[in-house]
């Protein structure tokens, strides 16, 4: 048996790793940067692979489980991330792999019926929660309800959304999505949110950290998919705000805008109405604010500021927000949302 590392720049080798995987109903990760592959006479036999600090498309042939082969594969892989510089790792797996990465050393985040999240190393979903009480003064005794939102960038529409939670509970935290793969990095996203809300005394904003909305737990968000897997990703999503936010931060409710324009999100916001009542978590779907018969969104301001339509812009963020959009830095941002096509 030998262990190959894959030549990720040869469609051949990419291709025998997809018909592998195929067996397995598994797809191969368009996102991955480094697979490794074991041979039993020229036929791969398993295979795993790691897109920075997750490790997916792992697959075994049933003929040769139980052999120690997933330690030989995976040992490299997660050897490849600390030579990255990455201490943390999460993996992505069907639940009946539990066992297998439980002798590695991986502890479970969340799971559902039929996928499951780990991880391993100097992170855990316990010690970020845990710092998040003590950095942001949470009282775990008292109810709060929660909002996840991107925000790139903030508008208007963000804004009525907090302030209808806002009015309806005693405290809420809106989490600000951690995940740098959109038009506007997470720091000026993050900085955008608190300025916006800061007349709001009972609003707290917080990093989205790498458990919710993430490339681990949800990487569909990011790619706008429509594919067999977002059932399992948003509902995966779902499990951990549930199980692990829900439950230690206290929350009994989360609020979610309604989402007339994208498939995917309207996709995950069914999922939380299924998932988090399991959890003793009120789903609560505000219809979206809308100016001249059209709803507010993030997406129509990124489309005004590829026009350069300032004009429009301001009628849809607040005074904060088109500050920075006018500003040196949102200018540079601007820049590149005219020469780049994506949705984000």
């Amino acid at each position: 048996m030998n262990i190959d590392k894959i030549n990720l720049t040869n469609p051949n080798e990419k291709e025998e790793i997809r018909d592998f995987l195929k067996k397995f109903d598994l797809k191969y990760d368009s996102g991955v940067d480094y697979t490794i592959a074991a041979r039993d006479n020229g036929n791969i036999i398993a295979t795993v692979s790691k897109e920075k600090n997750i490790i997916k498309c792992f697959a075994i042939d049933p003929t040769y489980q139980g052999e120690g082969i997933a330690t030989k594969i995976l040992t490299p892989a997660i050897n490849q991330m600390f030579d990255e510089g990455y201490f943390h790792s999460m993996v992505f797996t069907k639940t009946p792999n539990k066992n297998l990465f439980q002798g590695m050393g991986y502890k479970e985040v969340a799971h559902t019926d039929k996928v499951i999240l780990m991880e391993m190393g100097n992170k855990s979903i316990d010690k970020t929660i845990n710092k998040i009480i003590t950095k942001f003064d949470i009282d775990v005794n008292i109810k709060r309800a929660m909002l996840v939102m991107n925000c790139n960038p903030f508008t208007f529409g963000h804004l009525y959304l907090i302030e209808k939670a806002a009015s309806e509970n005693d405290e809420v935290l809106v989490f600000v999505v951690q995940e740098d793969k959109s038009s506007f990095p997470f720091k000026d996203r993050y900085e955008l949110v608190k300025e916006g809300v800061k007349h709001i005394p009972n609003v707290k904003v917080i990093p989205g950290t790498e458990y919710l909305i993430s490339s681990a737990t949800f990487p569909n968000y990011f790619l706008r998919k429509e594919d067999d897997a977002l059932e399992e990703y948003t509902k995966l999503d779902a499990a951990i705000c549930g199980q692990q936010f829900g439950k230690k931060l206290n929350i009994n409710k989360r609020y979610v805008g309604e989402e007339p324009l994208c498939k995917v999100t309207d996709a995950y916001n069914k999922t939380l109405k299924q998932i988090l009542p399991q959890y003793g978590i009120e789903v609560i779907e505000v219809p979206r604010k809308t100016l001249d018969d059209d709803v507010i969104s993030a997406s129509r301001v990124r489309e005004y500021i590829k026009n350069d339509n300032l004009e429009s812009i301001a009628k849809l963020v607040p005074q904060t927000t088109y500050n920075f959009l006018i500003s040196p830095k949102g200018k540079e941002i601007g820049e590149k949302l005219k020469s780049n096509n994506s949705p984000h």
